[in-house]
């Protein structure tokens, strides 16, 4: 019998998590594993479509892990694993591939974007799709949580699942419905563009305070003097504050920006605090982590045991349905 709802979120390991990272995958997971049976896994085999380097991508499979479990996952709530550490979803992406019609993966605008930006065009990278929707059916998911950037990949993956089940029977794999944060805003970095990492204006949530806290100070800002008011439209220190600080904290900030008399340091200096004190809780379940050097192989292998018997039933279906067995 399947969960009311089982939730399924996979993670790249694409090196240190940011606050974009945080806001916008991590939080959203953490709350989510709350409401259903959650399936959270590390993305490793779709990372290979865009780096070759094997000690990156071990050191940053654990990395991702460690923080992952730091900001809140609960391996008691959820089922947390690697995603090559379940084989059968290559089986499943290979049965997917047979019914996936070329013009589906052809349209798809991140192949697009990833190759305009520089990384080899190949296999991998075009049918990354394909190995997402195995990902996502391969463990009768009834809701995935995605970015408003990764929605065109989900409709994909209903489409498969369509095709799928019109061509080997209704029940075949279950067809997911998305959660889609429409509300979420864009997560601005220390250059007041989207966060990220081929932008080089991030800002990590684990690491040193002194460091991070001078990244903070070097927020780009405009030229107004400290006695004048300053622009809140589209300021960079007020939107990073907004994320964590108490309503009262930010309105008072708001007003002093309109009113003048305080420079752009002070106002960073309150950010950087809030900043540093909303992560302190993290940091010491982070160390607490760390201590124990063998914890995060026994939570992953646990959570691919209980990975395994899932796909495992699924992908027992799907052979029977198709002529497999």
């Amino acid at each position: 019998m399947l969960c009311a709802m089982r939730i399924l979120t996979g993670l790249q390991p694409s090196g240190k998590l940011h606050v974009g990272n945080y806001f916008g995958a991590i939080e959203p997971a953490v709350r989510l594993q709350e409401m259903g049976e959650a399936f959270y896994f590390i993305a490793d085999y779709h990372a290979m479509t865009s780096s070759q380097d094997p000690a990156a991508l071990r050191d940053n499979v654990r990395e991702l892990a460690v923080d992952f479990l730091g900001c809140g996952l609960d391996p008691e709530r959820a089922v947390f694993f690697r995603q090559s550490a379940v084989p059968e979803v290559n089986e499943l992406a290979w049965i997917l591939s047979t019914v996936c019609p070329m013009g589906l993966l052809a349209k798809c605008h991140s192949y697009k974007d990833k190759v305009a930006q520089g990384i080899a065009a190949n296999h991998g990278l075009f049918a990354y799709p394909v190995l997402m929707a195995a990902d996502i059916l391969l463990y009768d998911s009834n809701q995935v949580p995605v970015g408003r950037d990764q929605k065109q990949h989900l409709e994909v993956t209903r489409d498969i699942a369509v095709k799928l089940n019109e061509t080997f029977g209704d029940g075949t794999v279950v067809l997911p419905e998305p959660i889609i944060r429409e509300d979420t805003a864009v997560i601005v970095g220390l250059d007041g563009r989207k966060m990220s990492k081929s932008y080089g204006n991030t800002l990590p949530i684990f690491g040193e305070e002194k460091p991070l806290k001078n990244l903070i100070m070097k927020i780009t800002t405009d030229s107004t003097a400290v006695d004048e008011p300053k622009p809140v439209a589209n300021s960079t220190i007020l939107a990073l504050y907004k994320l964590y600080a108490s309503e009262a904290d930010y309105a008072a900030m708001v007003a002093d920006h309109e009113r003048g008399g305080i420079g752009y340091g002070v106002f960073k200096k309150r950010l950087a605090d809030a900043y540093w004190d909303y992560y302190a809780p993290m940091r010491e379940r982070r160390s607490e982590v760390l201590a124990d050097p063998g914890y995060v192989d026994r939570v992953l292998s646990a959570g691919a045991a209980r990975a395994r018997e899932e796909a495992a039933k699924t992908l027992d279906r799907v052979r029977h349905a198709v002529g497999l067995r």
